[in-house]
């Protein structure tokens, strides 16, 4: 069958034209898919009782349903698991902010990245999400909170340029005037450094924010925490980001976790500066968070300052990740495919 949410306008119009029906019918159906957030054919009144019953017959409609829902004690994080129509099982979060509400999405059942650091990529890869189930992971908590998402972090389970297509697909649908219309500016794409598709994404143009998975500062290091490091280097990795930015106009962003005696001396600073300097970086500092699977520990409080102070003394525009949803791992590098226990 079919994914009709993961259809463009385009396709849609063209895909009712050709069961017989009037091409204004294609837009009423999206609309009622993305911007009205129908769960289903039936809701959608103005599309005739025989029209809805051959939809519902020839083409597959996704939703998610929710298994368990997790709120922080601040009340400012909430994490869903949800599980997807072949039974596999995804994690998403929803962030509220002065500024208007982050849901941090997954792009793939699992990962196969391997980075040290992540709960994320234990189980390694099961399979990559379509469009429309990265979609309907924000319809979902948009139906639940009952609350308007306004930013979109695609930081949640798996490597986004590791699904590259689906994810092209879910930045047009979700930016689309008939649909949520959330800015492209408003979306961030996480990357632990595949150069080829970085460059790829660059060539798309698009307005988006690409956050670079750095954690470290030289090839070494990088290679201990990451295993992508092992394919590319630091090197290849800040020319892809300077292609990046005059393909795009966009700067680059680098996540750069820290991890307590292992990436977090005043040398590490230093080469930091340098890094972020040649590619106009604005650098995101994240004190690791635990895993019970790994035995690397957070950074003191105290380093993190005397970190961050280095950069800003360096002229580095760089931020400490603000601490959401720690206590329902929810945070940074803490999505699972299912609720830890289970």
């Amino acid at each position: 069958m079919k994914d009709i949410k993961s259809m463009t306008l385009e396709e849609l119009t063209e895909e009712v034209q050709d069961l017989g029906e009037k091409a204004f019918r294609g837009t009423q159906l999206y609309e009622w898919m993305h911007k009205k957030l129908a769960v289903d054919f039936g809701e959608m009144t103005n599309l005739s009782e025989k029209l809805r019953s051959r939809l519902s017959e020839e083409y597959e409609y996704t939703t998610l349903s929710v298994v368990t829902t997790r709120e922080s004690e601040k009340k400012d994080t909430r994490k869903f698991l949800f599980e997807l129509a072949d039974g596999n099982r995804i994690e998403s979060v929803w962030m509220k902010y002065h500024h208007g509400n982050s849901v941090c999405i997954s792009s793939q059942v699992g990962c196969r990245m391997g980075c040290r650091f992540c709960a994320s990529t234990l189980d390694g890869l099961e399979r990559n999400l379509t469009a429309s189930e990265m979609l309907e992971q924000i319809y979902a908590i948009t139906r639940l909170t009952g609350e308007r998402v306004s930013n979109v972090v695609v930081m949640g389970t798996g490597e986004p340029l590791d699904n590259f297509e689906n994810l092209i697909r879910f930045i047009a649908l979700l930016t689309s005037e008939k649909g949520l219309h959330i800015s492209a500016r408003n979306i961030t794409v996480s990357t632990c450094g595949i150069v080829p598709q970085m460059k790829r994404l660059a060539e798309e143009k698009l307005q988006i924010t690409l956050a670079l998975s750095l954690h470290a500062t030289t090839d070494e290091k990088r290679k201990k925490l990451m295993p992508i490091a092992n394919a590319y280097s630091i090197n290849e990795l800040m020319d892809a980001c300077k292609y990046y930015f005059e393909q795009t106009g966009r700067r680059i962003s680098f996540e750069y976790s820290l991890v307590g005696g292992v990436n977090d001396t005043d040398e590490d600073a230093s080469q930091l500066i340098v890094l972020a300097r040649s590619v106009g970086a604005h650098v995101n500092l994240i004190p690791v968070n635990p895993i019970e699977e790994r035995d690397y520990v957070q950074s003191g409080a105290k380093r993190v300052r005397s970190f961050l102070q280095k950069l800003e003394k360096g002229h580095i525009n760089a931020t400490v990740r603000r601490e959401m949803g720690r206590d329902i791992d929810g945070a940074c590098g803490q999505l699972r495919r299912r609720m830890k226990g289970e």
